[in-house]
């Protein structure tokens, strides 16, 4: 599936995060933004068989992006991108959904745009139960 995703638009979606995180690095401001746009670009590229969670969860310890100042950094990342980005993925994800082979992808699409919606403070982590471990 990560194939035929990867074919049929992850490329597109991938390389547009990536450039939005090179945008973002322009200023010292962007930068805890920029990383979160390398991390979803990299999710978008492959996102079958990954999750999201919690940075804290992976580490086992709070950082910058876990505590109250990550919390600021989604509200403003919140308000100037991430509705509007998952917004885009939300319509890429009805419109995937008018298909039966696109009923994956369209969950997919989901995925991302939970993941806009608050990046600071999370990461991706490959799935312990595709289908690939069994």
């Amino acid at each position: 599936m990560n194939i035929l995703w990867f074919l049929l638009g992850g490329l597109w979606m991938g390389i547009g995060w990536y450039l939005a995180g090179l945008i973002m690095l322009v200023s010292i401001i962007g930068i805890p933004w920029a990383k979160a746009c390398f991390v979803i670009g990299t999710f978008a590229f492959w996102p079958f068989g990954k999750e999201v969670v919690r940075r804290e969860y992976v580490t086992g310890r709070d950082d910058i992006g876990t505590g109250a100042l990550g919390f600021i950094g989604n509200v403003v990342w919140f308000i100037f991108c991430g509705i509007w980005l998952a917004i885009g993925h939300l319509l890429a994800a009805l419109l995937n959904f008018i298909t039966i082979i696109g009923i994956p992808f369209g969950f997919q699409h989901i995925k991302l745009a939970a993941i806009c919606l608050a990046p600071i403070g999370k990461t991706v982590v490959e799935r312990p139960d595709t289908f690939l471990d069994s």
